[in-house]
């Protein structure tokens, strides 16, 4: 049996004349976007009608390039197929069934940064402490479905109803709602309304990357593939989002869910080397909970170029990864776009950057949204998230949640007390928070312990008087300086022609289509960088993974898990290395320095020892290498790596 034959045949013929549910477990590497798109293809050429069909992909990449090669094949009505992830589909249902305008909810999405605020505020109400909120948060996202065997819905304990009932309260006044909520809105409309269209549209729904899914995901396609046939696809051993509450069980236990599942596997190999798939499958071994499974290697495949280095510092490991994959593209032995490099922290995917680019090597960095999340962890976050943030409120003066946040900046607390201060006052007498600052600002008004309010409200309107003229350029260089580094991204993306007069509103939104949501190129002629999470889907001839330290792969053990919470947190950071092992086609590099400035250890917080000097603590190398097997290369120093290389 051909390659072509195995993927189109056993593993994805089945389906097409039976509506049993089908299980697709495929490994990394082992052709499953392919797979994927042969059935598609399969489904058209047996008339099918593609409006009639529902692919269900983790990324917009990951969508567009499902439908760019589903057209290339030239399959009629391709262009006709729904694909996309299931938070746009989710607001398109949303959106087209008036659900907001029902439920009087503001699609206006809250960013990551502006969480902080959020979560701040309802801790003021005594909703409990912010990481405790942030862990109700995501609770809520998942539609109140923590684990596999819990059903989505209202929430049962009687913390959790406080949280959900502030929770929507909070949005509701700030006239927004959360990227996530996306899902349980969606969840109750479809189980609320079984006569909706929208559950008999679809005779097909398939479904990518399923172990990354939630319960209340799940259940959606489940709604939306009731009168004809699920085909879903994934590898518990690749399950990496246990944060929005995904578990490698969404796929293991599939059929205690689906009566009458039929099971494919797809486990050979044929993107990696073999030395890749042997230390891959030692790693992932150690993961006890797994259903056991083994990668093969395609025959033929190479042997692979596997180095596991030892750097003495980080500035000499950051030189010495730039000057290797220098020499590697200078020697024509890869081109930067096959090259990735995979951090655990932003900051080392910086430092690795910023020397490619000293040695004329072209790089960029895909860390931006990290920019825009949570707590600033320098001076140059806070810059950026407030400089987007009056751009919003030039955009928009009455954006409620971006004024929260200007308001809030500059105060350890983001002024919650006075916030609720304020909101309390709008909500007694119906005034808006932008008119209720214009009061306190002119005098009319007085609301105790609101000066700092009001100090950085009249900050704005002086700020926004000076803006509002602006278009193109000159506003550009008003909201982003020319020269400072915090502001480079933003004009990266902000990039217009000299006659292209774009206003505030289309500059946001431009910034935001790129920077907020972005999308990960897979045909580029640079170095790209990013983090372990981001490079799930994405393949390269040669794979750098930096930072194989202990607290940073693994990460440190969060010390309010129980000890079951603990080896599920241990597992997923193994099927996490486990990702980024299985990117590279031909050249694996796994990297660590044996010590670290103490001011930026702090900043990526990272748990150090009393080792080392004033400046610098000692670090210990992944507790990950030594599960790498038998086949794994013997660790060197960064010093033999580079002469092996002949690089002086």
């Amino acid at each position: 049996m051909s390659w072509n034959e195995g993927l189109e045949g056993p593993a994805l013929r089945i389906a097409g004349s039976n509506d049993s549910p089908l299980r697709v477990v495929a490994g990394p590497g082992t052709g499953k976007t392919f797979a994927l798109m042969r059935r598609v293809t399969r489904l058209l050429e047996e008339n099918v009608a593609p409006r009639r069909i529902l692919v269900s992909t983790f990324t917009r990449t990951a969508a567009d390039d499902l439908s760019r090669e589903i057209a290339n094949l030239g399959a009629n009505g391709s262009t006709q197929i729904t694909a996309g992830t299931l938070h746009a589909f989710c607001f398109r249902l949303l959106s087209k069934s008036e659900v907001f305008n029902h439920t009087g909810r503001t699609p206006r999405p809250l960013l990551n940064y502006e969480e902080r605020f959020m979560l701040r505020d309802l801790n003021q109400i005594g909703l409990g402490g912010v990481r405790e909120c942030q862990k109700r948060l995501e609770a809520f996202n998942a539609a109140w479905a923590r684990l596999q065997t819990e059903e989505p819905g209202w929430p049962r304990d009687p913390n959790d109803r406080a949280f959900h009932n502030g929770l929507i309260n909070w949005l509701q006044f700030h006239e927004c709602m959360l990227i996530g909520e996306l899902i349980p809105e969606a969840y109750n409309y479809l189980r609320n309304n079984p006569t909706c269209p929208e559950r008999t549209t679809y005779e097909h729904v398939l479904v990518d990357e399923y172990q990354d899914l939630n319960k209340a995901e799940q259940l959606i396609l489940d709604l939306l593939s009731e009168n004809g046939a699920l085909t879903v696809v994934g590898d518990e051993d690749q399950s990496i989002y246990s944060f929005k509450h995904a578990n490698p069980e969404g796929i293991a236990d599939f059929s205690n869910y689906h009566s009458n599942t039929i099971d494919e596997t797809l486990l050979e190999c044929r993107r990696c080397p073999q030395l890749v798939v042997d230390i891959a499958n030692d790693l992932i071994s150690h993961n006890l909970s797994r259903s056991p499974r083994t990668l093969t290697c395609l025959a033929g495949n190479v042997q692979g170029d596997v180095n596991i280095v030892q750097w003495a510092s980080l500035e000499e490991e950051s030189l010495g990864i730039a000057r290797f994959i220098h020499n590697r593209i200078n020697t024509t032995q890869v081109q930067p776009g096959k090259i990735l490099v995979l951090a655990p922290r932003r900051q080392l995917g910086y430092s690795v950057r910023d020397a490619l680019m000293r040695l004329g090597v072209g790089a960029h960095s895909f860390f931006n949204e990290e920019v825009l999340d949570g707590r600033p962890q320098d001076i140059n976050d806070s810059f950026n998230q407030q400089h987007l943030t009056l751009l919003t409120l030039l955009a928009n003066p009455d954006d409620i949640v971006a004024l929260r946040c200007w308001c809030g900046f500059g105060s350890s607390t983001l002024r919650s007390g006075a916030w609720l201060r304020l909101k309390n006052h709008c909500e007694h007498t119906s005034f808006s928070p932008r008119q209720v600052l214009q009061q306190l600002s002119a005098g009319s008004l007085s609301i105790p312990y609101t000066r700092g309010l009001v100090d950085r409200f009249r900050e704005l309107e002086t700020r926004l008087t000076e803006l509002k003229r602006l278009h193109g350029n000159s506003l550009i260089d008003a909201v982003f300086p020319n020269g400072e580094d915090w502001a480079t991204r933003f004009r990266l993306y902000a990039e217009t022609d000299d006659d292209d007069e774009c206003d505030a509103q289309e500059l946001l939104e431009r910034i935001k289509s790129k920077i907020i949501q972005p999308e990960l190129p897979t045909d580029v002629d640079y170095v790209r960088i990013m983090s372990l999470h981001k490079s799930k889907g994405l393949t390269a001839d040669m794979v750098i993974v930096l930072g194989c330290i202990a607290g940073m792969i693994p990460s440190v053990i969060p010390q309010d898990l129980t000890s079951v919470e603990q080896v599920r947190f241990i597992e997923e950071q193994r099927r996490l290395f486990f990702v980024a092992l299985t990117r590279t086609h031909k050249t694996l590099v796994l990297s660590s320095a044996t010590a670290l400035p103490r001011d930026l250890s702090h900043r990526m917080r990272v748990p150090l020892g009393r080792g080392g000097n004033a400046t610098h603590a000692r670090t210990i190398a992944s507790r990950f290498l030594s599960e790498l097997g038998h086949s794994a290369p013997n660790p060197i120093t960064g010093r033999q790596f580079l002469a092996q290389e002949e690089i002086t």
